[in-house]
Formats: C-alpha cells, structure tokens, sequence
C-alpha cells in the first residue's frame, strides 16, 4: 500500500504498548512522521516548537498539547481519550467505577486549548461488567481505544474529512485534585461509601490510603478469618 503524504506528530506514553502499536500503525502508513514518548513529568518534547505538519495524534500523551502547536496543525490536531464524553479530564476510568456507571468507552476529539473540551470526531462504548476492576476496564478501554484509532486514521488515509459526531462533553474535565480525593478514605464513611472508592482506586502499587493522626496508611484487603 502507497503511504499517505499527510506529514504526521505523534504524541504518546513511553514504554506503554497499545501506544507502540498506534505508533507502527502511523510508520507504515504515512511517509513523514515525528514522534514523542514520554511519562508524567517529562519535560515538553523539541517537536512542540519545531514541528509544522498536516496532523498531530495525541494518544495516551502525558503532556499537555500547548495551543500553539494545535494551530500548526494544517489538517487537525486530535487527541484519542480512553474514556467516552461523560468522563473527560483525569482518572476517567477510577470515576466510572466509582458512580457505578453501566458503560464507557474511549472518544476521539479535536484538541482545544483546554483539556477534553475540543468537537468530538467518533466515540467507542462498550458496558462495565460487575466484577469489572481498573485494570480489567482499562484493558478494555484500550483495546477499544485502538479500534477508534484505526477507524479515524482510515478516513484520514482515504483523504475524507473528519466526522463531526452529535455527542458532546457533559461535564468540566476531573482534576488532579479530585481524582487524588477520590483515592482518599474517612474513617467516618460507610462500608458502602469505602467499598466504591477501594474499587475504583486499587490498581498494582496504587491502593486507597488513610490519614490518621498525621499518618497515611495504604489500605490492603482483610485476610481471611482462621488463616
């Protein structure tokens, strides 16, 4: 197959591989693409002030796309989400499981100069089962993620323009702040109450914590009786 001459930045997570996946996808389809891979923390790549080009793909990206390098995009500057619209901003994932929703899914948007607020090109949904956890919906959401992503990179290669899709954000982007609350027990909750946020928080070496007298303890499941 003839490679696209749509001139393409790549923005995505280091060491992360759905992200390596979308990455050889853009390789073996476009002729000209420059990329970053970073992690949380990292310092902004040289190609947020050097590159121009046709389209900038923001996928799992830990930077935030400055609007100056939105407007050198001469095509479109798009950020594929792993949550659908009613999730935008941080912990999308943790959020869902906590409210208890019944679907989610991934978006892909155009990028505006605040986070998951941009037109919405196309959106993924899938349901959360029960015994859903954040590492199993993520699992999901990714796989999704990158169907989405080779749906909407078909119609650039085809030289169609972007869909507009009739979905919107529903509410302002979840915050650092908020998604660190959430993470947070009181000894003064309900069983209920520290059954949704242990569910949503518990990922590998990220659990639910407790402050108390001005220690924080990390929560662990009980072991159980007569072991």
């Amino acid at each position: 197959m003839d490679k696209s001459d749509v001139s393409v930045l790549f923005l995505g997570k280091a060491e992360d591989a759905t992200c390596q996946r979308a990455l050889e996808f853009c390789q073996r389809s476009f002729r000209s693409v420059a990329f970053a891979l970073g992690k949380w923390g990292d310092p902004a790549p040289p190609e947020f002030e050097a590159w121009s080009g046709d389209l900038v793909v923001s996928y799992l990206s830990r930077w935030v796309v400055p609007d100056r390098l939105i407007r050198r995009a001469r095509l479109a500057a798009i950020n594929f989400h792993p949550a659908s619209p009613e999730y935008p901003g941080i912990g999308c994932n943790n959020f869902a499981l906590y409210e208890g929703a019944a679907e989610y899914g991934a978006t892909c948007h155009h990028m505006a100069a605040t986070v998951d607020t941009g037109p919405i090109i196309a959106v993924r949904r899938f349901p959360i089962a029960d015994d859903d956890t954040v590492a199993s919906l993520l699992d999901k959401t990714y796989q999704q993620q990158y169907e989405l992503f080779e749906d909407v990179l078909a119609i650039v290669l085809r030289g169609e323009p972007l869909p507009e899709s009739p979905e919107r954000w529903t509410r302002r982007p979840f915050t650092r702040r908020e998604f660190n609350e959430l993470g947070r027990i009181d000894p003064g909750m309900d069983a209920e109450e520290i059954a949704r946020r242990v569910r949503a928080t518990s990922f590998g070496p990220w659990q639910p914590r407790i402050e108390l007298a001005g220690y924080v303890f990390e929560l662990r499941p009980a072991e159980p009786a007569g072991r």
